[in-house]
């Protein structure tokens, strides 16, 4: 399969040219926070990231939303710099700073060119180690965070995955937002703030990434200059609060919204079991990756029965989420409905056609590549790897993992994902 993939010029290339990585190099200073570089000589920038393996599923109770709260208060100010001073010191040189959370890490990045190095990496450990969070800033804030989450009720495709982990997780962190609550966003005070990063923004649970035009032995000297200070994590830490699986009950519900079309999200929750990880990767893009993919050829060219439709996975540290979305006309909900379940209870999937898989692994290699060409998602895929494998897994090595797949590992994870008693399905139907 990657014989076949060829140059611009025309020339072909060998899979290990397409697919080098650089040069990666990894290293752990002795407070435990590790370090991964990946040198793209050809280009003149560097996506630099400070990883912290602490998101939503770590917020207390009553305090939901904490962790993506402090993404956005550490911006608010430091010791040594004011918000606007925060936002300008990169732009002023071309560069530029973000962050995110999600239901298990934290990540705040810097893109600069390459001589901004030393700037970017003062800059995040000012972030992580020198929050004021001044109080009117905070509250300001928190009125951000609540315009955020309003977005997000306003926006039933949002709206219904939210309620959805909240029913298939009940009582349990993994199943509540990660932008939290008004009430919740409202409650959170500085020294919840200052608790939460005293026991997660510690160098164990932290992760410096960076990738470009990098020098990784000046990397680890800044790592050591900027962060080889910061304190371990106590003794009596908590641990990640895992989810039982006997706390997932399959549930159906059909609720009335103010929505013009009906949502549609099916799916189940399973344990996590990495022999079947690739098989998963696999049978996710065959159902939902482009124009070709089955739940569009099913669902909208055979049958006209929606607009969009789409399957999605996370793989996280207990267990492995699975949705099917659909949007489509009050009137066809229960052909739609019934569309996706048959592919899943009949033959389709349980026998896939050679020529889909093969297909489907064609996509996942050329998303791989491509995907390469983007900084930082070299740098998010560096990341996960570590965070969920425990260590970086090479270009190269993912298509050799995906070209092994066969139609029966396929199956496999069809039947694990398939089991009628397991599925759930929520339904968001007009009300007018």
């Amino acid at each position: 399969m990657r014989k076949n993939i060829t140059s611009t010029s025309g020339d072909t290339c060998t899979s290990e040219q397409r697919l080098s990585a650089g040069i990666i190099q990894t290293g752990t200073l002795t407070n435990g926070l590790r370090i991964i570089s990946n040198l793209v000589p050809y280009v003149h920038s560097i996506t630099l990231g400070v990883w912290i393996n602490a998101g939503s599923r770590e917020d207390p109770g009553g305090r939901e939303g904490l962790a993506h709260f402090i993404e956005h208060a550490v911006f608010k100010g430091t010791i040594r710099r004011d918000y606007v001073e925060i936002a300008r010191c990169i732009e002023e040189t071309g560069g530029y700073i973000d962050a995110w959370t999600t239901k298990e890490q934290t990540c705040i990045y810097v893109r600069c060119l390459r001589e901004h190095l030393g700037l970017a990496f003062d800059l995040l450990a000012d972030l992580v180690c020198n929050p004021v969070f001044p109080p009117e800033e905070l509250e300001k804030e928190k009125e951000v965070v609540l315009e955020e989450i309003s977005s997000v009720n306003d926006t039933p495709e949002e709206l219904i995955f939210e309620d959805f982990d909240r029913r298939s997780f009940p009582g349990h962190p993994l199943g509540t937002a990660i932008l939290g609550t008004e009430e919740s966003v409202g409650a959170i005070t500085e020294g919840d703030l200052r608790n939460f990063m005293r026991e997660h923004y510690v160098p164990e649970k932290m992760l410096i990434t960076a990738v470009g035009n990098v020098d990784h032995d000046e990397l680890e000297s800044l790592a050591s200059s900027y962060l080889g200070n910061l304190c371990r994590a106590t003794p009596d830490a908590a641990a990640r609060n895992f989810f039982d699986l006997a706390g997932y009950k399959p549930f159906t519900a059909t609720l009335k919204k103010s929505v013009s079309q009906a949502q549609i999200l099916l799916g189940t929750v399973i344990p996590r079991d990495d022999a079947h990880f690739w098989g998963l990767m696999v049978l996710n893009t065959m159902l939902s990756s482009g124009m070709s993919s089955t739940l569009n050829l099913e669902l909208r060219e055979k049958r006209g029965l929606v607009y969009q439709a789409y399957s999605s996975m996370a793989f996280l540290d207990d267990v492995t989420t699975f949705n099917i979305y659909a949007g489509t006309d009050k009137g066809k909900t229960a052909k739609t409905l019934e569309t996706i379940t048959d592919l899943f209870t009949g033959g389709s999937l349980k026998k896939p056609d050679q020529a889909e898989l093969e297909a489907a692994k064609s996509k996942m290699l050329g998303s791989l590549i491509m995907g390469m060409e983007k900084m930082t998602r070299r740098m998010s895929h560096f990341a996960q790897d570590i965070f969920y494998n425990g260590q970086h897994q090479t270009p190269s090595e993912k298509a050799c993992l995906i070209e092994a797949v066969t139609a029966d590992d396929v199956a496999v994870a069809a039947e694990k994902l398939g089991i009628p008693a397991l599925l759930s399905t929520l339904v968001y139907k007009p009300s007018r």
